[in-house]
């Protein structure tokens, strides 16, 4: 990787992958240029069997993995343990009838193993967790992406197992709810 403008565009992706996690300006320098450092002094263990960018991801999720374990960041939570005002909860409650069944079936997504290899259903998905509230876009990304246990996560963010169970699933479905409405229910599959 020597091209600059091949490193600047990774940078920028692994910077908004890390800021997810970390929150923290220092931190997520520090894990992404540790990664970086990694591709330009091992570039032989890079065996071309993913994109540069899903290589890089994966040795930033083992820096930041490694991050959390330490405990060197501070959480600096700004959102209450709900995530949601009551409009939100509202709106989203409105989504299921008196038996707890959704009132409009979901369209059919077609093929999601096919859309799951799309480029630009990344970039929806990406845009769809960047706009979940912090915490739930957070415990998320531990569990989902980081996979740590939820043990590790409810220890990390000091939140009970119950409250990680409920958070995670208002995050799943927010995430459907943006993926419908942007990605499987665009004409196109344009992005947002």
């Amino acid at each position: 990787m020597t091209d600059p403008i091949q490193y600047e565009a990774l940078r920028v992706q692994l910077v908004k992958f890390a800021r997810i996690q970390l929150r923290q300006d220092a931190a997520v320098e520090d894990v992404v240029q540790e990664t970086l450092i990694a591709l330009l002094e091992h570039p032989e263990r890079f065996a071309g069997q993913s994109s540069l960018k899903t290589y890089a991801i994966g040795i930033l999720k083992h820096k930041i993995v490694d991050v959390l374990r330490r405990g060197k960041r501070e959480v600096a939570l700004h959102d209450s343990d709900d995530d949601a005002p009551a409009t939100d909860m509202a709106a989203f409650d409105a989504l299921f009838d008196e038996t707890g069944h959704f009132r409009e079936r979901p369209s059919n997504w077609g093929d999601p193993d096919a859309a799951f290899q799309q480029k630009q259903f990344f970039e929806v998905l990406e845009v769809c967790v960047e706009r979940l509230p912090a915490k739930v876009a957070q415990i998320f990304m531990m569990r989902e992406w980081l996979d740590l246990e939820t043990e590790e996560i409810c220890q990390e963010l000091g939140v009970t197992t119950t409250n990680a169970w409920v958070m995670l699933y208002r995050a799943r479905m927010r995430l459907r709810e943006c993926l419908q409405l942007n990605w499987f229910g665009a004409a196109d599959g344009a992005a947002l």
